[in-house]
C-alpha cells in the first residue's frame, strides 16, 4: 500500500505539478491570444448568446434525434463541473494557499474560458453519429482525426486518443463517482445522523449502507436512461441548486458586509507578496507564494474542468450546428462555475472569521472539510450546516450524473455502443463502494487520473490552434462582417453539407 501511495504521489506531482499547470495555463493563454482575448472583448456578445438566450425557445428545443438542447448540454456540463470543488475545493485552496489562492483561481478561470471554448468548437467540428444515431464527440475524436490528420501523426493521434479515453473512464469511477458519493455520505451523516452510526456489515456504519443504496437506486433510474434522462434531470436541478446556493451565500456576504473590503484586500495582497508567517525566513515566504499559485490554479481547474477535455463530451451532443455557438456556452460554463459560484464560496469563507485576513492563517480547529459548513452555521445556526450538507448532496450527485455520461462516451470510443451500456451498469453499482469506503487513497488515485486526462487533451488543443483560429475567423466574418462565405461546420464532408444546409435555412 505504501508503494502504491508513493507511485501515485509521484505521478500526481507530475500531472498536477508545475509541468501540468504551465501546460494548462499556457494553453489557455495561447487560446486567449490567438482569438484576440475573445472572452473579454466580446463579453457582451457571448453573454447575450448564452445566458441571455435562456428564455429563447431555440436554446431549449431538441430539433433532431440523438441530440439534446443547447441549454441541456450546458446544464449537464455544469452538473459535472459544479460539484464539491465549489465548496470543499475552494476551502481547501484557501487552507493551503491562503486568501491569495482565490486570485489564481480567477486567473485560471479567465484563461480557462478560452481553453473550454477551443475544446468545445473542436468537439463539435470533429463529432460524428454512433450506431444509434446519437452524436459522439470529445478529445478522443479531435486527437485521432485532428492531430492524426497531420503528416506522420496518425499513430500519435490515435494513441493519445486511446490514452485519454482510458484515463477518462478511470477518473469517472473515482472523482466522477466514488469520491463524490463519499463526500455526500460523510456530510449527510455528520449533519443529520450524528449518534446513529452503529457499525454494520464490514465494520462500516449502517447509515453509510443505507445512504449508498438509496443513492444507487436514484442514480440508476437516471443514468440507465441514457443522456436524454441525465440531461432532463440536469436541466431541472442545476439552475435550482446554483441559484439557491448563491442566494444563501449572498445573505452571508450581506451579514458580513463590513469585512468585504478587507476580504478583497487580502486576496490581492496574498496573491503576490505573502508575508512570512510567524516571522519565518524569506524562503518560507517564497514557498507560501508557490503554494498559493499552485493551490489556486489547481482547485480552479478541479472545479471548472477547463482543459481536462471532459465536458466536451456532452457539449458535442448539442443540437447546435455552429461549432462557435457551443464554444460560447463553454465560456459561460467556466464563468458561472468559477467566477460566480467559487467566488461566492471564497467570500463566505474569508468573511466568516475562520481565516485571519492579516496573516492568512486558518483558525485553530478549522479545516477545509468544515470551513464552509461552519461559515453557514455561524450565520444560520444548525440549519446552516444542514443547508451545506444538502448543497453538497445536490452538487456532488449532479456531478456523478454528468460524469456517468463522460465515462460512457469514453467507453463507447474504446468498445462501442454496447460497451457503453455495460459501463453504465457498472458505474451505478460502484456508487455503493463510494458510500462505504473509508480510505482517501481511491480519491487520490482518481485525482491523478483526472490530471492525466489533461495532458493528451491539451496536446490535441495546442496542435489544433490553427484550426481554432480558422473556425473563429470564419464565424466572425459571417456573423459580424456579413460576408457570404461557406461556413466551417464539420471535418466530415457529409455532415458539413447537412449542417451547412441547416444554417442556410436559419438554424444555428
Amino acid at each position: 500500500m505504501d508503494t502504491i501511495v508513493r507511485i501515485n504521489d509521484a505521478i500526481n506531482s507530475f500531472a498536477w505539478g508545475w509541468f501540468g499547470l504551465i501546460l494548462l495555463l499556457g494553453t489557455g493563454l495561447i487560446c486567449t491570444v490567438i482569438t484576440k482575448f475573445f472572452q473579454i472583448t466580446h463579453f457582451k456578445y457571448w453573454w447575450g448568446k448564452t445566458i441571455g438566450m435562456v428564455f429563447h425557445k431555440d436554446s431549449h428545443v431538441k430539433n433532431e434525434a440523438g441530440s439534446v438542447s443547447q441549454f441541456q448540454a450546458l446544464c449537464t456540463a455544469l452538473a459535472a463541473t459544479i460539484g464539491t470543488g465549489n465548496i470543499a475545493g475552494v476551502a481547501a485552496a484557501i487552507c493551503v494557499g491562503g486568501p491569495g489562492a482565490v486570485f489564481w483561481m480567477w486567473i485560471a478561470a479567465i484563461l480557462g474560458m478560452m481553453t473550454n471554448y477551443s475544446e468545445n468548437i473542436l468537439g463539435i467540428y470533429f463529432r460524428r453519429r454512433n450506431d444509434e444515431g446519437e452524436w459522439s464527440g470529445g478529445a478522443m475524436y479531435y486527437l485521432s482525426d485532428g492531430l492524426g490528420s497531420y503528416k506522420g501523426c496518425k499513430g500519435i493521434g490515435k494513441a493519445l486518443a486511446v490514452i485519454f479515453a482510458c484515463f477518462a473512464v478511470l477518473a469517472s469511477f473515482g472523482i466522477g463517482n466514488m469520491g463524490q458519493i463519499n463526500k455526500i455520505t460523510l456530510n449527510l451523516e455528520s449533519a443529520f445522523f450524528t449518534g446513529l452510526s452503529a457499525s454494520g456489515s464490514g465494520g462500516v456504519s449502517s447509515v453509510n449502507w443505507v445512504i449508498g443504496c438509496a443513492l444507487m437506486l436514484v442514480g440508476g433510474v437516471i443514468i440507465l436512461g441514457g443522456l436524454k434522462r441525465v440531461a432532463a434531470f440536469a436541466e431541472r436541478v442545476v439552475p435550482f441548486m446554483a441559484v439557491i446556493y448563491i442566494i444563501g451565500a449572498i445573505v452571508i456576504i450581506i451579514m458580513n458586509i463590513g469585512s468585504l473590503g478587507a476580504v478583497f484586500v487580502s486576496i490581492f495582497r496574498f496573491a503576490f507578496g505573502p508575508k512570512a508567517v510567524a516571522g519565518g525566513a524569506a524562503g518560507t515566504a517564497v514557498q507560501i507564494a508557490m503554494n498559493t499559485i499552485k493551490s489556486g490554479c489547481k482547485r480552479g481547474v478541479f472545479s471548472n474542468e477547463a482543459g481536462l477535455g471532459s465536458s466536451v463530451m456532452v457539449h458535442s451532443n448539442s443540437n447546435v450546428k455552429e461549432p462557435i455557438k457551443q464554444g460560447l456556452w463553454g465560456i459561460f460554463e467556466v464563468f458561472a462555475d468559477t467566477i460566480i459560484v467559487c467566488t461566492m464560496t471564497a467570500i463566505v469563507v474569508l468573511s466568516s472569521g475562520a481565516i485571519d485576513l492579516d496573516t492568512g492563517m486558518v483558525a485553530e480547529g478549522t479545516n477545509d472539510a468544515t470551513l464552509v459548513a461552519k461559515a453557514f452555521g455561524n450565520a444560520f445556526g444548525r440549519p446552516g450546516e444542514w443547508f451545506v450538507a444538502i448543497a453538497v448532496l445536490l452538487f456532488a450527485f449532479t456531478t456523478v450524473m454528468g460524469w456517468s455520461h463522460y465515462g460512457a462516451k469514453a467507453t463507447e470510443y474504446l468498445f462501442g455502443v454496447k460497451g457503453a451500456k455495460i459501463y453504465r451498469w457498472i458505474f451505478v453499482i460502484m456508487i455503493i463502494p463510494g458510500a462505504v469506503m473509508t480510505s482517501s487513497l481511491a480519491w487520490d488515485i482518481s485525482d491523478t487520473f483526472n490530471g492525466l486526462m489533461m495532458i493528451p487533451n491539451l496536446i490535441g488543443v495546442l496542435s489544433l490552434t490553427p484550426l481554432v483560429v480558422k473556425l473563429t475567423n470564419n464565424y466572425k466574418e459571417r456573423r459580424f462582417n456579413g460576408k457570404d462565405i461557406e461556413p466551417m461546420l464539420s471535418f466530415d464532408p457529409d455532415i458539413q453539407k447537412e449542417m451547412a444546409e441547416a444554417v442556410r435555412n436559419g438554424a444555428e
